[in-house]
């Protein structure tokens, strides 16, 4: 066997994902084990300020990031001994780190960027690991958005023989994964299609604390408005053809606040943020479909923290009455653990000197390899 361990927190800030995954040579990936490493709620409200800050202390940075790769360590540390495994055992770490902004656009005219909290030389120190990390950067810096980076970890576990499948992970924000049939010369399509959970998430909060919507339980007590269901989705970057990546810098209560009447119920605007997530959604689909001038998607694999709310799904399903919707599982691997089993694949691909990018999906000039590689 051949351990590789990947870490990802993502816009949520609920805690660090450890996936435990085999990548020797005889299969793509085979996940072992995994741990959710909870997130203190004093770091989550630090690593959150600095996610919504306007300007901020290099020492608040640093501190943030020290305590971060301290929580990394930790779920490491937790999972092996877990598992009654050495340090030695693991080939490397692929460290995503946690993002506090993402621009590939750039700002007021500025150049494009990605920044995530992270420091793979204390990680490897802490660890006794090999770590590679800083994944994004490479591709941003070929002409790509840096995101999304698993559609090629998709099309590895994913991709089928005789027919056309969507990846759809629902974070805090969606992206799919398009997959043409492997006899198909087109290349894998994906992108960002907006808002998943991020909004709803906040707006929860905001009205009735909480960090999520348990299982959509309010937004399905409301009623879509629909004049404000159209107001948002008139958004431009709705319209933008792919390669496209967003994140809280473009979605946040403002940008909602600054569309809202101040008339509506706050369970009704729920229910429309759900409807937005939907229909954005099955919008993105059909935006790529026709791009690729493919036919009806067969398949619909969702994953991520928004899979398990039925709510949503069954908004989905009204809105993709075609797709066949098909839990991970089903297709070798559960719908939490993707994201962090990507970048432990991402790791492998560093360490062969093999492209872990997909230009079709990012947008950069070619295939590139992907992360830096910080000895233990």
């Amino acid at each position: 066997m051949s351990l590789f361990i990947g870490l990802m927190s993502g816009t949520s800030l609920d805690g660090i994902d450890a996936a435990l995954v085999d990548l020797s040579a005889e299969a793509p990936a085979r996940l072992l084990a995994t741990r959710a490493e909870p997130m203190p709620a004093e770091l989550r409200d630090r690593l959150w300020q600095l996610c919504h800050a306007e300007s901020a202390r290099f020492a608040d940075l640093a501190r943030a990031e020290h305590d971060f790769s301290h929580l990394q360590a930790r779920s490491v540390q937790n999972l092996l001994a877990e598992q009654q495994l050495e340090a030695c055992a693991i080939t490397a770490i692929g460290s995503h780190g946690q993002t506090v902004e993402h621009a590939p656009a750039g700002h007021d005219g500025g150049p494009a960027y990605t920044l995530q909290l992270d420091n793979p030389s204390l990680l490897a120190e802490l660890t006794g690991c090999q770590v590679v990390a800083d994944i994004r950067r490479r591709d941003l810096a070929a002409g790509g958005q840096a995101a999304p980076l698993a559609p090629a970890f998709h099309q590895a576990l994913f991709r089928a023989a005789d027919e056309w499948r969507v990846v759809l992970n629902l974070g805090g924000f969606a992206n799919i994964t398009v997959l043409p049939p492997d006899h198909d010369p087109r290349a894998p399509l994906g992108f960002d299609t907006g808002p998943a959970n991020a909004l709803m998430d906040a707006w929860h909060a905001r009205h009735r604390g909480g960090h999520f919507d348990a299982e959509g339980a309010w937004a399905g007590s409301g009623q879509v408005d629909k004049a404000l269901l159209t107001r948002l989705l008139d958004d431009p970057f709705f319209r933008q053809a792919p390669p496209r990546s967003t994140g809280r810098e473009y979605f946040h209560l403002d940008w909602l606040h600054a569309r809202l009447t101040g008339d509506e119920h706050p369970a009704d605007v729920q229910a429309t943020l759900a409807e937005l997530t939907a229909s954005s959604i099955a919008q993105g689909i059909e935006m790529a479909r026709l791009q690729l001038e493919a036919p009806a998607i067969a398949r619909l694999l969702p994953c991520g923290g928004g899979a398990h709310n039925p709510d949503l799904m069954a908004r989905l399903s009204r809105q993709l009455p075609d797709a066949r919707v098909t839990d991970s599982s089903e297709a070798g691997w559960p719908p939490d653990w993707l994201e962090a089993g990507a970048f432990a694949w991402l790791a492998w691909r560093r360490l062969e000197g093999l492209p872990g990018n997909l230009p079709s999906v990012t947008g950069a000039t070619g295939p590139r390899v992907l992360g830096g590689i910080y000895a233990a």
